[in-house]
């Protein structure tokens, strides 16, 4: 409880600072009034909420409650991000035609924009009956000058300044390619994974595994949005592949198996020659590891806790997640991989990307990872890649190749941009030919 509280209260305090730099851009500089202002201001205040709660509550919550948050709060999540991107490219052009607009005003004219500014939000000056009252119009200058007697003076519509006019340009630019984007990736992530192919030679592979077919499976993450549907519509697609093994290489779940247990359940009906194997990643940590590890196991699916089993003519090995060390159940490479025939080729399941560095050095022919979601919400793949050697594809690092899939699932937003879900079947060749690209 007092780590929801926290993750909630620092959630809440970026998101109220991205939300006051909403409110700058898409409220005060578009002068919408000050009305339109208040109503735009509680509507923010309010939105402000939804990402943090979403984030610090739903993994504690029933599916059929926490959806009801998730929804709106990871939806907006979204939104706000690729609005806030737009807003913030859109920043020099912002300084320039501000720095245009000083340099080329009289001080009369100063005055005269600070006054349309004061109408178009809404505020009179003291001393002045309407807010229009002292704004150039469509009135003749001399009848503005010098009304009829008994006639009060009267304004037109105020002309919003080149800021304003810029501000509301970028702010309906933001809202529609934020729009589009987040409309185009709720889709693609909700949408069925696509299967990929991928062949991957092993100069130390056995003949008699040549050719041997392996899905990998990754990030499937249930939840409060994804859940049994999700789960039984991957296994429908492993299985038409008919592989010869099958690697889920952590990041299954976001919840406790209380409360997706029945959403995992479709797992049992996985289908393959040599069986399906599973390792843990950072979000089973999160999620409660070892009842977790003990519903896979009795849904049929091996987990391999720093262990390896011999499969023809090659060793299949797995390390726990780097996260696992704060649980004291971290990876342990010595256990997996020690006391092996070094003739024989090893693959070794491991969830997160940079933990080929170590595999590597151990001698490991090819790595199958996933955890970046092959980086879900462009740009954010660039963030990604700071801290993996790859976020998706196939690669070679230290001498060791190395696969990262893209996921099947999301975390957060259920909206994929750029980085369509996958599941690959890799197929394994003896030999030393070059890298095979993968295809869909």
């Amino acid at each position: 409880m007092v780590t929801a509280l926290l993750t909630f209260a620092l959630y809440t305090g970026a998101s109220a600072l991205v939300h006051w730099y909403l409110w700058r851009r898409l409220v005060h500089d578009t002068a919408l009034g000050a009305r339109t202002a208040r109503r735009c201001a509680r509507a923010l205040a309010v939105l402000a909420v939804l990402p943090p709660l979403a984030m610090a509550t739903t993994r504690d919550l029933p599916q059929h409650i926490g959806r009801w948050i998730a929804w709106p709060g990871y939806v907006w999540l979204a939104l706000l991000m690729y609005v806030t991107i737009t807003l913030l490219l859109a920043e020099p052009l912002r300084l320039l035609v501000g720095r245009g607009a000083t340099s080329g005003r009289t001080p009369d004219g100063a005055r005269t924009e600070a006054r349309t500014q004061k109408v178009l939000a809404g505020v009179t000056e003291p001393g002045r009956g309407t807010p229009h009252d002292d704004v150039p119009g469509d009135m003749p200058g001399d009848e503005r000058e010098h009304p009829a007697e008994g006639r009060a003076p009267t304004a037109g519509p105020a002309r919003p300044t080149r800021r304003a006019v810029l501000a509301r340009a970028t702010a309906v630019t933001a809202g529609a390619a934020a729009t589009s984007l987040v409309g185009h990736g709720m889709r693609t992530a909700l949408g069925p994974p696509r299967l990929a192919h991928v062949r991957v030679p092993l100069a130390r592979l056995g003949r008699r595994a040549d050719g041997f077919r392996v899905a990998v499976v990754s990030d499937i993450h249930l939840g409060p949005i994804l859940g049994e549907r999700h789960t039984q519509r991957i296994v429908e697609i492993v299985n038409r592949a008919a592989p010869d093994a099958v690697a889920i290489v952590g990041d299954l779940v976001d919840g406790s198996v209380g409360h997706l247990g029945r959403a995992a359940a479709p797992l049992r009906h996985l289908k393959s020659r040599y069986g399906s194997y599973f390792v843990t990643g950072n979000h089973e940590y999160k999620s409660g590891a070892e009842p977790w590890i003990e519903e896979i196991s009795d849904l049929g699916v091996r987990v391999l806790r720093n262990e390896r089993v011999e499969l023809p003519a090659f060793d299949l090995a797995g390390v726990n997640d780097l996260t696992g060390a704060e649980h004291g159940d971290g990876p342990d490479y010595e256990a997996a991989l020690s006391d092996r025939d070094p003739e024989r080729a090893v693959v070794l399941l491991a969830h997160q990307p940079v933990m080929v560095h170590e595999a590597a050095r151990r001698g490991v022919d090819l790595q199958l990872s996933g955890h970046t979601h092959g980086g879900q919400l462009a740009p954010l793949g660039l963030l990604a890649s700071l801290q993996q050697p790859a976020i998706a594809g196939l690669h070679e690092i230290d001498g060791t190749q190395l696969y990262v899939s893209r996921g099947t699932g999301f975390w957060g937003p259920p909206v994929r941009v750029g980085a369509p879900p996958d599941i690959t079947v890799v197929e394994l060749r003896s030999g030393n030919s070059r890298l095979s690209v993968p295809h869909l």
